[in-house]
């Protein structure tokens, strides 16, 4: 069965990691699935990966949905405005918005102090992080309300109770994971007189290709990792996150969900899907009751 069979789908930021994942799960439930990012075969982005929209576009393809790899630099006004023309001249409705932009290059700058950070890498990371979100929903959100019962998912790390009590790696991290909490808050507010929602959602620990490079690993044996960092049996694969995606765009009852934070994992319970291996990690609640808790990593009861 296909659920989203007729639905349009913008995943802005799916040439890789959790926007890869969704964009291929929301193909699998059968939705047309407009990629973008900046990653083409032709051109790189300053990230420097070999991961493409075209590439993402396939796999949506293979899963049973339709790609549409459309290069965009969310932070190009102009571009965006073409893109949402775009879709509204060939599908004539936008009822999925996923706004998972980041794009920084190389690793936050851990436990920097404002003042030690390099404010332009600073400033550049808020522009990724932060700008992108907002000339993203600026101009989609007006398509988008034109059908009822539209979604938008904010796509951030960590949930917002977690962020409101966590210093996060950096300051200019932190600023970035909280604004986009708070993007997803006043969306909330503002989509609810047109019967639609805001959500906001955190991927646990995400084994996205640079994670699992980075670990010398990959998806198939990732779990050799764990002897380096024990506390990684905990994480997932973008598919979790993304089959979370599925089952908010596919609930007849999403409302509910307006102006609410939530993870992979806690959605997993409430709504019965499973990560690849058919585990179901709650790597939040993990997080903070046996990694912060300073325990010995042991996932019984927590995937």
């Amino acid at each position: 069965m296909q659920p989203l069979a007729g639905k349009v789908a913008l995943v802005a930021g799916a040439t890789r990691a959790a926007g890869r994942g969704i964009a291929v799960e929301l193909g699998a439930a059968g939705a047309t699935v407009y990629v973008t990012g900046r990653s083409t075969r032709a051109r790189r982005s300053e990230m420097d990966r070999p991961e493409t929209i075209e590439d993402t576009a396939e796999l949506v393809d293979k899963a049973g949905g339709r790609g549409i790899a459309v290069p965009v630099d969310h932070l190009d006004p102009e571009q965006v405005r073409a893109l949402i023309e775009r879709i509204e001249r060939e599908q004539g409705a936008l009822h999925i918005l996923v706004n998972d932009i980041w794009g920084q290059h190389g690793e936050p700058e851990w436990d920097r102090t404002v003042w030690e950070s390099d404010l332009a890498g600073g400033l550049r990371l808020l522009e990724l992080g932060v700008n992108t979100h907002v000339i993203t929903a600026h101009y989609a959100l007006p398509l988008l309300i034109k059908s009822p019962g539209g979604l938008v998912i904010e796509m951030t790390d960590g949930t917002a109770e977690y962020n409101a009590e966590t210093y996060r790696v950096s300051f200019f991290y932190d600023l970035a994971k909280g604004a986009v909490g708070r993007i997803a808050f006043a969306l909330a507010h503002e989509l609810d007189k047109y019967d639609a929602t805001a959500v906001l959602l955190s991927p646990g620990w995400l084994r996205s290709e640079a994670m699992l490079e980075g670990f010398g690993v990959r998806e198939d044996n990732w779990r050799d990792a764990t002897a380096q960092v024990p506390h990684f049996a905990i994480s997932e694969s973008p598919s979790y996150v993304g089959r979370a995606v599925a089952a908010l765009a596919a609930d007849p009852d999403v409302r509910r969900w307006n102006g609410k934070s939530t993870s992979s994992g806690e959605l997993a319970q409430l709504y019965g899907f499973t990560d690849l291996d058919g585990s179901r990690p709650d790597a939040w609640r993990y997080i903070v009751e046996v990694e912060h808790a300073g325990k010995p990593a042991d996932t019984t009861g927590y995937r």
